[in-house]
């Protein structure tokens, strides 16, 4: 990704349009301890259900379960774990140069067809020794993922993989809707959506409910994956996360849909022509 032998450009400015810090490029990961796994596990199953937990009161929460922490410690595992609670902060800086942030285009549109509308987000997923991040493509009106991958960092090329698949696989949406969060106001990330003529989306500052539909995903793949099988491992947990996402797609009941699956509704769906149409593509299945 970063090629270290360039003159040009130099190190600082790959990693600069990568959004990536010189110092995490340079930087030898230590893994976390046994007990810090645990306690960032907790974490994880409790912002599920309290997205508007901060620090003070995941502190609170954690205290009451008997474990021994303060706030200086959660701060930083709920960092390292990329969690923002969803209430509202003021704004206290302006986005540095190749960070523009965008409006939020999904107020009052009505979204009634495939490859109108695609989300994409990031989640923490536990492991026994370990943690990863699993990033997601997602068709909004049909809830079918459309790419993912799994990282052991928060950089954005796991996710310029997953949207690259994704634009590649199922042509382009008319909008792409994200957080705010550093990968998606990335240079490298909001540059090929508009160079695939994509308009690009954002949700309010400290708002998840303006993603709604992907927070739901990760939800039900946590629950009915994640904390059942408890991943020992990062090929382990690529196989069974695999396994989940193809039951999602085309077998699994979806209450928004009568019951039909994701896949069916995606291919239903899909206007006849138009921007994001591929019609080469039309027979192949979804992500699995």
């Amino acid at each position: 990704m970063i090629e270290r032998n360039h003159k040009y450009p130099p190190v600082a400015k790959q990693c600069e349009l990568l959004s990536i810090s010189r110092s995490s490029y340079y930087r030898k990961p230590k893994g976390e301890s046994a007990e810090n796994l645990a306690i960032m596990a907790e974490i994880d199953r409790q912002f599920l259900d309290t997205p508007f937990y901060g620090v003070q009161q995941m502190t609170w929460h954690l205290q009451g379960r008997g474990r021994a922490v303060n706030v200086k410690r959660i701060r930083r595992l709920m960092r390292l774990m990329g969690l923002t609670p969803i209430y509202q902060k003021p704004r206290t800086s302006i986005p540095a140069k190749g960070r523009k942030t965008y409006p939020y285009l999904l107020k009052g549109l009505k979204i009634d067809r495939s490859n109108q509308v695609w989300c994409s987000d990031i989640t923490y997923i536990p492991l026994a020794k370990g943690f990863l991040f699993l990033v997601a493509v997602m068709d909004w009106y049909s809830r079918a993922v459309l790419a993912w991958r799994l990282s052991n960092t928060m950089d954005v090329q796991f996710c310029l993989d997953a949207l690259e698949e994704a634009l590649d696989r199922h042509g382009r949406p008319e909008i792409f809707n994200t957080d705010q969060g550093s990968q998606f106001t990335s240079w490298a990330w909001t540059h090929c959506l508009r160079e695939a003529g994509v308009r690009v989306s954002m949700d309010g500052k400290g708002r998840y409910l303006d993603n709604i539909f992907i927070e739901r995903l990760w939800r039900s793949l946590k629950y009915e994956c994640v904390y059942l099988h408890a991943f020992s491992g990062g090929r382990e947990a690529k196989a069974g996360i695999g396994d989940w996402i193809g039951f999602y797609n085309h077998q699994r009941p979806h209450k928004a849909h009568g019951g039909r699956t994701p896949e069916l509704v995606y291919r239903e769906s899909l206007p006849p022509s138009g921007p994001g149409l591929r019609p080469d593509l039309q027979a192949e299945g979804l992500a699995a």
